[in-house]
């Protein structure tokens, strides 16, 4: 029964990874082909993202109550409780870009945008799938380099913004490059949940707490 408890949680936290991930891709697909129904659906689906949270934390304060775990059981449920709330976020971070859209409706984005933006998402896809592989395997190699994976987030983020203050000398592109600004933002702060999610498979694995310390850690 304890095992099955476990696996169960493994079960919600890899379904409601799926499910952010496809929110992020959605957002910025909805973003770059100006699509107002494909964000409307990445709002709707932030509902089920925060019902798989309460189901989440539900699980492990059951487990913590029944089975009282020790040592890597108790880092796990600990980690677990940590991962949905970031998990959660990411989520409604996915529906802060999909609300831009809705406020940009039918504007262009900037031709050289339609490259960055599609590409940070994609990084931070790839970031909270290995992640969470990560989690399921107990890898400290592949959490390394989900953190390491963060400075090319930071890197397109430093150059969009930077394009975009060229841009918007224009007075009638300041509200659209706001908006766009904003998107890379999220995506930015995004990576950073995923970092998160990194250092606390670290530290499960290990019993070794990174934050703030970054790539010094895989020392």
């Amino acid at each position: 029964m304890y095992e099955t408890e476990l696996r169960r949680l493994r079960e919600l936290i890899l379904l409601m990874a799926g499910k952010v991930e496809k929110m992020i891709a959605q957002s910025v697909k909805a973003l770059v082909d100006h699509d107002i129904g494909l964000a409307n659906d990445t709002i709707e689906a932030d509902h089920q993202v925060n019902h798989d949270e309460i189901k989440s934390d539900e699980l492990c304060l059951i487990i913590l109550a029944k089975r009282q775990p020790m040592a890597l059981d108790l880092r796990f449920i600990t980690l677990a409780l940590k991962m949905v709330t970031d998990l959660e976020r990411i989520g409604d971070l996915a529906v802060n870009i999909a609300e831009r859209v809705t406020d940009l409706g039918s504007e262009l984005l900037l031709p050289k945008l339609y490259v960055d933006i599609p590409r940070m998402a994609a990084i931070v896809q790839s970031m909270i799938r290995d992640a969470i592989d990560a989690f399921v395997a107990g890898d400290v190699e592949k959490a390394h380099d989900v953190v390491d994976r963060d400075d090319e987030v930071d890197e397109l983020y430093t150059r969009i913004f930077r394009e975009l203050l060229g841009i918007m000398r224009d007075e009638s592109k300041v509200k659209h490059g706001m908006h766009i600004q904003s998107v890379a933002k999220v995506l930015e702060r995004m990576a950073d949940h995923c970092t998160n999610l990194a250092e606390q498979v670290i530290f499960m694995v290990k019993g070794k707490d990174i934050r703030h310390i970054g790539k010094l850690g895989q020392n």
